[in-house]
């Protein structure tokens, strides 16, 4: 008898175990979530221009005729659709071609690759403000967004509209991770010189925020693993779907069959 307690408890045990093993840690940086206050080395990350970004660069001052020579009116209504405000014209966009140069009018080739927003604003400002008196200089990029896919509320793209843009920035606004999203395990791919690489980021631990790749990149690409219970819950629908479309065939086939035998035998 008390083999049998003994056998049937192991049992259970195993079960538990196997259970609690395949369940996801839910709340993020749990190293820190009993600590009541801290402080991590702020980051002076921004956003730096690639090639194949688009550019909006608009040039105002207080004399209109001296700049307008630097705009050029946007034929494409769509580009006039991201800029509604009235005070501010729409003009056309630049598409920084593969060598990081874009071709300004009255300067010139300019090479913005590397530079940030705020470099470019600076270069293009002084510039213009050898022919043009305090020239105001706006920049802003245009086609900056990042895809995240996978264990969230909402997959898909999601448009960026500042410089500095967050792991945590883009999860929230795809809904957040589902509860069968694998927090350890968020995959993150980037494309660096024209090669593809990639990490494995914990957002469980609070290294996440110390790490290079905490703030985005234009066309970064986010993946959230479905855990253990998700795979095991689509793997159980698939055999089930399977078997059901075998009994479904079977049945079919066989009511056909009958029906010919029916026939066959009042004949």
């Amino acid at each position: 008898m008390k083999t049998r307690y003994l056998i049937f408890g192991l049992l259970v045990a195993s079960i538990m175990a196997s259970c609690s093993s395949s369940k996801t840690v839910l709340p993020y940086f749990t190293d820190i979530s009993t600590v009541s206050e801290g402080a991590f080395d702020s980051s002076d990350y921004l956003t730096k221009i690639k090639p194949d970004d688009e550019l909006y660069i608009s040039v105002t001052s207080a004399n209109p005729e001296a700049t307008a020579i630097y705009n050029i009116p946007a034929a494409n209504p769509s580009v006039k659709a991201m800029f509604p405000s009235t005070a501010t014209p729409a003009f056309q966009t630049y598409v920084v071609n593969s060598d990081g140069y874009i071709n300004f009018p009255e300067i010139g080739k300019i090479n913005v690759e590397g530079l940030t927003i705020e470099e470019l604003q600076a270069l293009l400002t002084a510039n213009i403000a050898k022919d043009v008196e305090n020239p105001m200089v706006i920049v802003e990029l245009v086609n900056f967004q990042v895809n995240v896919a996978g264990e969230v509320t909402k997959p898909g793209p999601v448009p960026v509209t500042r410089n500095r843009f967050s792991i945590l920035d883009a999860l929230s606004a795809a809904g957040d991770l589902t509860p069968y999203g694998e927090r350890s395990n968020v995959l993150l791919i980037r494309e660096v010189d024209g090669e593809k690489k990639y990490v494995h980021l914990d957002l469980n631990s609070s290294d996440v925020l110390k790490s290079p790749y905490f703030y985005l990149q234009q066309n970064d690409y986010i993946y959230v693993e479905p855990n253990k219970i998700r795979q095991a819950n689509s793997k159980y629908n698939q055999d089930n779907a399977f078997k059901l479309s075998v009994i479904s065939t079977i049945v079919s086939a066989s009511s056909v069959i009958a029906s010919l035998v029916i026939a066959l035998t009042v004949k």
